[in-house]
């Protein structure tokens, strides 16, 4: 199971959402829960998650993809797994 994003939006204007699903599927494919987004047109870089449910699927073994690890660690949700 990988904590990963999944791509959403139109051409030029994407955003992303922050989905665990498993490491199997597509990128786009189906996952289990959506966690946040993140909208990296914005020029403040949005990045909302869902800071308990990230927090649970790591404790239950759940691995983070280098690009959210890295957004995870910027919201300070790394430090406190």
């Amino acid at each position: 199971v990988k904590i990963r994003m999944t791509r959403v939006g139109r051409i030029h204007s994407a955003f992303y959402r922050v989905v665990v699903a498993d490491s199997r599927r597509a990128r786009d494919g189906k996952f289990i829960e959506i966690l946040g987004k993140y909208q990296p047109v914005m020029k403040d870089n949005q990045f909302e998650v869902d800071e308990e449910r990230a927090l649970y699927w790591l404790h239950n073994g759940a691995q983070p993809t280098d690009t959210v690890r890295s957004l995870l660690r910027s919201k300070g949700i790394m430090q406190k797994w």
